[in-house]
């Protein structure tokens, strides 16, 4: 266990931050250990996987987890048209999806160059391209922070919605994601409604074709986390009534915009924020990117603090001009 724990640089927008005491257990039997000497010293537990979707303080006190389960191994017999994918939460996530995409299993193609680790992937319930990890998860295996034992929950007891999960709510603070069980497909099943993807991978693609082909396009329109410090998309997509997007048509006949059942319509968040004119602003240490405004990045020197307050400045503009509320995607950690 370490003391005073420079974070900095395990989380991929690079704000400052101190963890009081860090460990990376790398075994049940380790993070149960770890949990219940947390539990006798009365210290706080906060659970940080690759850092790529939160916004740490300048301090986290108590003791902050990164499980180092990194073990994956696929289940199913030969001939079947599925397979299981047993992943731990240690893994990471991009470098799995084109190893499967590589055997040719498909399922998580449409997921590639989203960074992190498999932990965090049930806690968003990460999607790109018109697929979910929902579309996939079978089951999350969870240890208990309060007594250490470990239990299964099953996909609808996840309660998986856009960027959404038990894992926010419920089970906030309370269980530590370690391991998933992915279904995986034999048979080929390509979605490319999405984007231009259809258009880049042809007639008959591999699995493997269509994750590179959403790893060309993710590189063209993203900054590299390790060049340029960012959380991926910063704000979800708006979801507003069917009747509400209809009106915003009549006005911009160009908006983008995704009917879902139950009606509602999701828009484009980054849309929204170009349409005010916010792609590439700056405001001191953070701003807008120059080639997609749904990510904010951050030119180093600048504060948790500072970067919420320009989210708000983007967002109250984006209101003013829509009447669209926008709602950040990384979590706060305390």
């Amino acid at each position: 266990m370490l003391r005073q724990h420079e974070l900095s640089h395990a989380n991929t927008l690079r704000l400052p931050c101190r963890a009081e005491y860090y460990a990376r257990p790398g075994t049940l039997r380790e993070l149960r250990d770890t949990l219940g000497q947390a539990a006798a010293a009365e210290r706080k537990v906060t659970i940080l996987g690759g850092g790529s979707n939160v916004l740490l303080p300048a301090d986290l006190p108590g003791l902050v987890i990164t499980p180092d389960l990194r073990q994956w191994w696929l289940t199913g017999a030969k001939g079947e048209s599925h397979v299981g994918l047993h992943v731990g939460a240690g893994v990471a996530w991009h470098p799995l999806v084109m190893e499967m995409a590589a055997r040719g299993y498909w399922g998580l193609e449409n997921l590639a160059l989203i960074p992190g680790l498999c932990g965090a992937a049930p806690i968003q319930n990460i999607g790109a391209y018109g697929v979910e990890l929902g579309d996939v998860l079978e089951a999350v295996q969870i240890m208990e922070i309060a007594s250490g034992e470990l239990r299964w929950l099953d996909r609808a007891e996840c309660r998986l919605g856009y960027r959404d999960s038990i894992f926010k709510h419920e089970l906030a603070g309370r269980a530590v994601i370690t391991r998933l069980v992915l279904r995986l497909s034999r048979v080929p099943t390509p979605r490319l409604g999405y984007g231009d993807l259809a258009r880049r991978v042809g007639s008959e693609p591999s699995a493997l074709d269509v994750a590179r082909a959403v790893c060309a396009i993710r590189e063209e329109k993203l900054p590299d986390p390790a060049e340029l410090a960012n959380a991926g998309s910063f704000f979800k997509n708006p979801l507003v009534p069917r009747d509400q997007a209809e009106q915003l048509l009549e006005r911009y006949p160009n908006m983008p915009n995704f009917p879902q059942p139950g009606g509602i319509t999701k828009l484009a968040a980054g849309w929204l924020i170009e349409r005010c004119g916010l792609k590439g602003w700056r405001c001191g240490a953070f701003g807008v990117h120059e080639r997609q405004a749904l990510v904010l990045v951050h030119f180093g020197g600048g504060t948790r603090q500072e970067l919420l307050e320009v989210a708000g400045r983007i967002a109250a503009t984006v209101e003013k001009e829509f009447g669209v509320t926008l709602e950040p995607e990384p979590r706060l950690l305390e």
